[in-house]
């Protein structure tokens, strides 16, 4: 049987901000804004080319603070080009920091939710 994360929650302060954020500057698909009810909100978001989508939204029921999840990591062919283009987009992205396991850009979203991308370095 095969196993898929298809959605991560990721916790923020204002969602419309974050909205923003994901789909006008990173360029993520919005997939649903739904609200359910006056306290409840469902946005998905799908990064291009991903299989997995984050979640924001309000009331529904994370105990995570804003801003405080760090281990978002996602793969790209090419760090010096996601560097790039984040930054032509005014994100204030850092990298690209080279290690043995790969080449690693890093971001953070208004609220500070940290983001790490990843090049895989070349199989032998």
């Amino acid at each position: 049987m095969d196993w898929k994360i298809e959605l991560l929650y990721v916790p923020v302060s204002d969602v419309d901000r974050a909205k923003a954020f994901y789909v006008d500057t990173l360029g993520f698909s919005l997939d649903w804004d739904n609200r359910v009810g006056e306290d409840i909100r469902f946005v998905q978001l799908t990064p291009p080319g991903s299989a997995c989508s984050i979640a924001i939204g309000t009331g529904l029921g994370s105990e995570l603070a804003p801003g405080t999840l760090d281990v978002i990591q996602v793969v790209v062919a090419d760090a010096d080009a996601a560097l790039a283009e984040l930054q032509a987009k005014g994100v204030d992205a850092k990298g690209v920091e080279e290690f043995p396991w790969g080449r690693f850009v890093y971001l953070t979203d208004p609220d500070g939710n940290a983001w790490t991308l990843q090049q895989l370095p070349p199989k032998e």
